[in-house]
C-alpha cells in the first residue's frame, strides 16, 4: 500500500480530533466530507447563541481553504425525523451512519472523476462500509480510522454493568448487525489506524489481523490562550482551599465512574472536591448526588471546557477502555496533572506528568488522590512537565506517520 502521494478524501461525522487527520494531510487533502460545517459567513451564525450552538462550532480555521463538503440541512432534517419517530439510541446511531454513507456515496460519485489515481479514502469506523465498497470498485486504497477498541470494549462494559447493576440505567449492547457491518469494514480496509496500543490489542483479540493495524496517536495543538497560562498550587490543601479533582467527559461506567464513586465514599471529610463535567448516562445514587464534596456541572460546549481545566488541580481519567482519550491532551495543555489507567492512549508517564493506576479500583483511586492531596509540590512538578509532553503529539508528527502508512 502506498499512500505517500495519494489524493486523500476524508469522511467524518462530528468534529472528532478537531479534524486532525484532514489538517495533517495538508495539500494531499483533496476533500473533507462531513455531516456539518458552518463557515463564519453561514446564516446559521445569525441564530441566537442558544440555538444550534454545538452545530455552529463545526468549523476549523485551518481548513478554511480546503474543499469541504457538508450536509447541514439534510442533517437537521434527519435529526428532527429521529426525534419524531422516537428511535432507540442504537437505532439512531445506525441510522445516522447509514444516512451519512448514502449522502457520502452520492457526492463521491459526482466528484470521483476529478481525481487521478492513486486515491485514498479515509473514513472512521461504523460509517465506512459503503464508502469502502465504492472505493474498491474504483481500485482506490482504504484507511479505516478505528475510533474505539471495538467489540472487546463492549465486553468490558457489559461486565462492569453486571458488577454495578444499580448504575446501569438503560445501557444496551450494540445490535449484532452493528458488529457484522464493522467486521466487513475491517475486512475491506487496507490499513486500520488505531490511536493506542490498547486499541491495537483489543482489535487483535477479536480477530483483526495485526499486519493491518497501525498505531498512530492523536494530534493536538496547544491553544494560543493556554500558552501564557501559569498554574499555581497552594502550599497545603485545606477545607477553604480544597484539592479540585476534575472528571470531564461522559459520566458512564466505561469511564471508571463507579470506581470514582467508591473513592468518594472512602475520602469523606478530606479536603477534596470532585467536579463532574459532562452528560450523565447512569443512575447516580443519592448519597453521591447530594454529597457536599461533589459538584455537578452537566454537559458544556467544547469552547467552555477550558474554564474547568484551568480551575482544577488534577484531572481524573480512570477509564476502563478508550481508543485514546483526547481529554488527556486537553488537560495537559492547561498543565493539569492526570491520574489515569493503562487502557487508553499513552499520554501519562508515570511519576513524570501524572500517575498511572496499576488497577482501576475505588481503593487505588482514593490512595492516589490522598497522595496528591498531601503532596501539592508533586502536583506542581507534574504540571511543569505537561507542556513538554504535548510536543509528542504534534500535527507534524501525525503527518509524517500518515505519509509512512504502508
Amino acid at each position: 500500500m502506498n499512500t505517500g502521494h495519494s489524493h486523500w478524501i476524508c469522511f467524518q461525522i462530528g468534529a472528532r480530533e478537531h479534524y486532525a487527520i484532514s489538517r495533517a494531510l495538508g495539500q494531499q487533502l483533496s476533500g473533507l466530507i462531513t455531516d456539518a460545517w458552518v463557515t463564519p459567513q453561514s446564516p446559521f451564525n445569525l441564530l441566537p447563541k442558544s440555538i444550534l450552538n454545538n452545530l455552529r462550532e463545526r468549523y476549523h480555521l485551518k481548513l478554511a481553504s480546503a474543499s469541504v463538503y457538508n450536509f447541514n440541512y439534510s442533517l437537521i432534517q434527519f435529526e428532527i425525523k429521529q426525534k419524531i419517530t422516537r428511535q432507540s439510541s442504537w437505532q439512531t446511531i445506525i441510522n445516522r451512519n447509514l444516512w451519512f454513507e448514502k449522502k457520502g456515496i452520492k457526492l463521491l460519485k459526482k466528484i470521483a472523476n476529478n481525481f487521478s489515481d492513486p486515491v485514498t479514502i479515509f473514513a472512521y469506523s461504523y460509517a465506512a462500509l459503503e464508502l469502502f465498497k465504492f472505493a474498491k470498485q474504483q481500485g482506490w486504497q482504504t484507511v479505516l480510522g478505528q475510533i474505539d477498541p471495538g467489540i472487546y470494549e463492549e465486553k468490558i462494559v457489559s461486565e462492569e454493568c453486571d458488577r454495578y447493576p444499580q448504575y446501569t440505567a438503560n445501557w444496551q449492547p450494540a445490535p449484532s448487525k452493528y458488529w457484522e457491518l464493522w467486521q466487513q469494514e475491517c475486512n475491506l480496509a487496507d490499513r486500520i489506524i488505531v490511536n493506542s496500543d490498547w486499541s491495537s490489542q483489543a482489535l487483535q483479540k477479536t480477530g483483526v489481523a495485526s499486519e493491518k493495524i497501525r498505531v498512530i496517536p492523536l494530534a493536538y495543538k496547544l491553544p494560543e490562550i493556554a500558552k501564557n497560562f501559569k498554574r499555581v498550587y497552594p502550599q497545603k490543601f485545606t477545607s477553604e482551599r480544597p484539592l479540585r479533582v476534575l472528571f470531564l467527559g461522559q459520566i458512564i461506567l466505561r469511564k471508571g465512574v463507579a470506581k470514582i464513586f467508591e473513592a468518594i465514599e472512602l475520602l469523606k471529610n478530606e479536603p477534596i472536591e470532585f467536579w463532574f463535567v459532562g452528560s450523565t448516562n447512569i443512575n447516580i445514587p443519592q448519597k453521591i448526588q447530594n454529597n457536599p464534596q461533589v459538584k455537578w456541572f452537566g454537559a458544556v460546549s467544547r469552547s467552555t471546557t477550558a474554564n474547568y481545566y484551568q480551575q482544577a488541580d488534577l484531572f481524573l481519567f480512570p477509564t476502563l477502555s478508550d481508543g485514546f482519550g483526547l481529554t488527556q491532551l486537553e488537560a495537559q495543555a492547561w498543565q493539569l496533572p492526570i491520574i489515569t489507567s493503562h487502557y487508553c492512549g499513552a499520554v501519562v508517564k508515570d511519576g513524570i506528568n501524572g500517575l498511572i493506576l496499576s488497577n482501576v479500583t475505588g481503593k487505588a483511586i482514593a490512595e492516589y488522590l490522598l497522595y496528591c492531596l498531601n503532596n501539592p509540590d508533586l502536583l506542581s512538578k507534574f504540571s511543569q512537565e505537561s507542556l513538554q509532553i504535548i510536543t509528542d503529539f504534534s500535527l507534524l508528527k501525525l503527518r509524517k506517520k500518515l505519509q509512512l502508512l504502508n
